[in-house]
């Protein structure tokens, strides 16, 4: 049985994991009543799973302790914006900020843009306010939305973690170019969420 080369393995599987939710929609209406539906939750939006999953990839390729620092930025944020949703801060635009996660973390992994962590944990930050204040604004007010919410950060957790994972691969075999055509495709369906907005 002929094996892949490992390039095309990576880009197989890179490609497999940033395409295959394009087929979900980024709202397509969510049951949000336990933990098991807030894990699943980000798996079923393109834009929270791609978002996510960039953040690692982004993280690997600043380095040193951005690998933990940004994903765990963008945690804390995400909570403290799910919190504020929760609590009827509401905030207009924030779709479009969502969909700017996707195009500025998409252009900065294709670009293999460098940043100190003074900047890059902000930028971070704010996405993940973003995407909580979206998800908290959704979750129903009672235990079992802290339970949704709860799940919900396993899941980014874990988005994080197949970014970090993916980044590190591509690092291991050098091929850095599958990371920034993993970019490229991140912004890409950052502006096809854009034109549906």
């Amino acid at each position: 049985m002929a094996t892949l080369p490992r390039s095309r393995s990576l880009l197989v599987t890179l490609s497999a994991l940033i395409l295959l939710p394009v087929v979900a929609q980024a709202h397509p209406g969510h049951s949000m009543y336990d933990f098991g539906h807030g894990v699943m939750h980000p798996f079923n939006g393109v834009d929270h799973l791609l978002a996510m999953f960039a953040v690692g990839l982004w993280a690997v390729m600043l380095g040193k302790r951005a690998p933990w620092v940004l994903p765990a930025g963008f945690v804390c944020c995400m909570g403290i914006g799910a919190v504020a949703g929760a609590l009827g801060w509401a905030v207009s635009g924030m779709e479009l900020a969502i969909v700017l996660s996707l195009l500025t973390l998409g252009c900065l992994i294709a670009g293999s843009a460098r940043m100190s962590l003074s900047w890059a944990l902000p930028l971070v930050g704010l996405f993940g306010v973003a995407h909580g204040l979206a998800h908290g604004m959704e979750m129903p007010a009672t235990s079992n939305g802290w339970a949704y919410g709860a799940g919900f950060v396993v899941a980014t957790a874990l988005l994080h973690g197949a970014g970090v994972l993916c980044g590190l691969a591509c690092q291991r075999s050098r091929q850095f170019t599958l990371a920034r055509i993993a970019g490229g495709l991140i912004a890409g369906a950052g502006v096809g969420l854009a034109l549906v907005l």
